[in-house]
């Protein structure tokens, strides 16, 4: 990989010290030049048959690559708006029932409590929240589901590798918005049966693209709940139509295809640098970022081989503000003493110095 040719993939980063991907990646120009061109013919030709012909079959591209980013195949990957429209739609399938018990963590994102917690109140399912690196040992005779982070949003902690042995009674739902894209993903060695995750973040996509997988070996017990056109076998066949009896039958309803376009454009970037190379980069730079905080004195939280490192600071939104104001993007973490900065292959040492100098 060429990171300087990655990076003059990126015009945000000519302007800003750019270090948020956890909320939304930056854009690269094939992707915005493929939405505006997407645009532009639709103004120019219309939106008929070969707009809809354009669309299904880039559908189908994208669903293969974000299924090959992953470790699985096509018919194993719907696609969806988001993280969290992946993780509503594998609980309002599950077969959960009073009595039930959901696993998971206090501080996981509010994309995965929310519908945790909706899902509590409407089946009279109870859910329990315990300390992240413990959620493989808490696993108990009631759990029918684990819901958490592949990598934490708060501190890049990695789920514990022992949530790959819960067996087929104990299904294993991971919330992949700050892994796809960021780390190496292989669904059947982290053993879930569900993985959500974003377009927008480490994908460099636009907001309303993500991906859910659902393994095979969990796709009778998680039918469509509501297949609308894209997620049916056979569109018109009126009242017998039925869903892909795959991952396919859980399709959002639309994506327009100037979006998905975006999408694609976005993934090829990183694609072509190589999936290996953009992984090692941002993690190694991300921890030579946590190294240099440490060794001024900063307080990193626990973290793993992954792109985000969140550190205390006395007053992180006036921070992160100050930041901003001198052309560097981080975030701060509400309800936390941390500020989070996301790294990405598209990074260089410059970005972290001017953090580092800023702070």
């Amino acid at each position: 990989m060429d990171p300087a040719a990655l990076r003059a993939q990126f015009p945000v980063l000519d302007r800003l010290t750019y270090l948020n991907a956890g909320t939304c990646g930056p854009l690269p120009t094939p992707g915005v030049a493929a939405m505006a061109g997407a645009l532009q013919a639709a103004a120019e030709h219309g939106r008929a048959a070969d707009y809809f012909a354009q669309f299904l079959a880039l559908a189908d591209r994208q669903r293969a690559a974000y299924a090959a980013l992953v470790g699985a195949q096509p018919t194993d990957v719907a696609l969806t708006t988001s993280t969290s429209d992946g993780i509503v739609r594998v609980l309002h399938a599950l077969a959960l029932r009073r009595g039930d018990e959901i696993l998971t963590a206090p501080d996981e994102h509010p994309g995965l409590l929310g519908p945790v917690a909706a899902a509590r109140d409407r089946l009279g399912v109870t859910v329990r929240a315990v300390p992240f690196e413990r959620l493989a040992d808490e696993v108990g005779e009631r759990t029918r589901l684990v819901a958490c982070s592949h990598v934490s949003w708060r501190t890049g902690a990695v789920a514990p590798p022992a949530l790959a042995d819960l067996g087929d009674e104990v299904a294993l739902l991971l919330d992949g918005a700050q892994g796809a894209g960021a780390v190496p993903v292989d669904t059947d060695a982290l053993g879930c049966a569900f993985y959500a995750a974003s377009g927008q973040k480490w994908l460099c996509g636009p907001v309303g693209t993500g991906f859910l997988y659902v393994a095979p070996r969990w796709r009778e017990r998680l039918p469509p709940t509501g297949p609308t056109y894209l997620a049916l076998a056979d569109p018109a066949s009126g009242l017998q139509a039925s869903a892909h009896p795959d991952a396919r039958g859980h399709d959002t309803p639309a994506i327009a295809l100037e979006v998905l376009a975006a999408a694609a454009g976005a993934f090829v970037v990183l694609a072509e640098a190589g999936w290996d190379a953009v992984h090692s980069r941002g993690v190694h730079l991300a921890e030579a970022l946590a190294v240099e905080l440490r060794s001024r004195g900063r307080r990193v939280a626990p973290r793993g081989p992954t792109t985000l490192v969140a550190f205390e600071d006395p007053d992180p939104p006036t921070t992160k503000a100050r930041l901003a104001a001198q052309g560097i993007a981080i975030r701060d973490l509400p309800g936390t003493p941390y500020l989070r900065a996301s790294v990405g292959a598209w990074n260089d040492e410059t970005d972290l110095a001017r953090l580092i100098a800023a702070l």
